[in-house]
């Protein structure tokens, strides 16, 4: 039996009242998933609203992109995502949460799968994001009533990457004042720099360019989980 990781993905596909379409971004599914995926893995998807998940950053000519989107069985996976409803947080080792712009207005406040992520994390699971993904952490409450992110570093799509791409007016919060806000310790790199944030079994990435390294990360942590004590 594959061990199974849970990927969050936005069902949300406009940016605020500016009529552009965005969605979760391709290559922050694709390239965690090949790392994971390749390690034996399965992964399955949810959305907050269960069902076709819009798609932004489509760029067939990443490679990594091509061999997900071109995969029969996780196209379909993320063509039928699960609601929230639906997923039995006991049967994943970890969750992560993946970015695009739409996370930042369905991810925040979806009490269903805040309590799944705190269920994975408390018997023992990773937790995890990438960009705007960590929008998804800003909420998540533990047993103990804390916030997740506490005191733990933690990562994600900058203050100043936001006003470089000026969505800063646009989105309804900035993700880096909200982690600090909800006690993180918010550690960054210059713009588009790849930059993963690795506090015990809190595991989070800056920006597209974090993707991977987001993937490789978790399986690195996942491995230490399995040695026996």
């Amino acid at each position: 039996m594959k061990q199974k990781i849970l990927f969050v993905v936005t069902s949300h596909d406009k940016k605020g009242n500016t009529g552009e379409p965005t969605g979760y971004y391709l290559g922050e599914v694709s390239h965690p998933w090949e790392v994971l995926h390749e390690a034996g893995y399965e992964i399955d998807f949810v959305s907050p609203q269960g069902g076709k998940a819009p798609v932004d950053g489509f760029n067939l000519d990443d490679a990594t992109n091509k061999k997900f989107w071109d995969d029969k069985k996780y196209r379909n996976k993320i063509e039928h995502t699960l609601k929230p409803s639906e997923v039995d947080p006991t049967a994943y080792v970890a969750i992560f949460y993946a970015g695009g712009h739409g996370a930042m207005w369905d991810l925040a406040d979806n009490g269903t799968l805040a309590n799944i992520a705190a269920m994975i994390y408390e018997k023992g699971g990773i937790v995890s994001g990438v960009c705007h993904g960590p929008a998804g952490l800003v909420n998540i409450r533990l047993s103990n009533g804390q916030y997740l992110v506490k005191g733990k570093k933690i990562n994600a799509f900058t203050n100043e990457e936001e006003k470089a791409v000026k969505l800063d007016n646009v989105v309804p919060f900035l993700l880096e004042d909200k982690l600090i806000e909800r006690g993180g310790s918010f550690e960054k790199s210059g713009l588009w720099q790849p930059h993963v944030t690795v506090d015990q079994r809190l595991i989070t990435g800056q920006n597209p360019q974090s993707a991977k390294g987001v993937g490789e990360a978790i399986l690195a942590a996942l491995k230490q989980l399995a040695v026996p004590a």
